[in-house]
């Protein structure tokens, strides 16, 4: 599994406080706290290119929507690909009537 090379009592501490997390106001207060505005708006960017990529738009398209480059688009392309289908499981859940992405073959 990919994430063992992330894994480790630091990383765990910080996801155990992520689970801990009770509303959207406190995750706007830690990450705040905890994350540059460039980090969250980063993530937050990768999180929207992964949803455009399951709704199938082009790299065009989503360069333009998202303002991503095309080696981040790549990037999120490859773990749709070859990750640990974590994307999918999140947008399948805040987006239940979307369909999901399917891998080129």
């Amino acid at each position: 599994m990919q994430v063992d090379k992330i894994r480790g009592p630091q990383t765990d501490q910080l996801f155990r406080a992520i689970l801990e997390l009770r509303d959207l106001e406190e995750c706007y207060r830690f990450f705040d706290d905890l994350c540059t505005i460039s980090e969250i708006q980063s993530m937050a960017q990768r999180f929207e290119v992964a949803h455009l990529l399951r709704l199938k738009k082009t790299y065009e398209t989503i360069k333009k929507e998202t303002g991503a480059s095309t080696a981040t688009i790549s990037r999120v392309r490859r773990c749709f690909d070859y990750g640990n289908d974590a994307y999918e499981e999140m947008l399948s859940r805040l987006y239940p009537d979307e369909k999901p992405y399917e891998p080129k073959k």
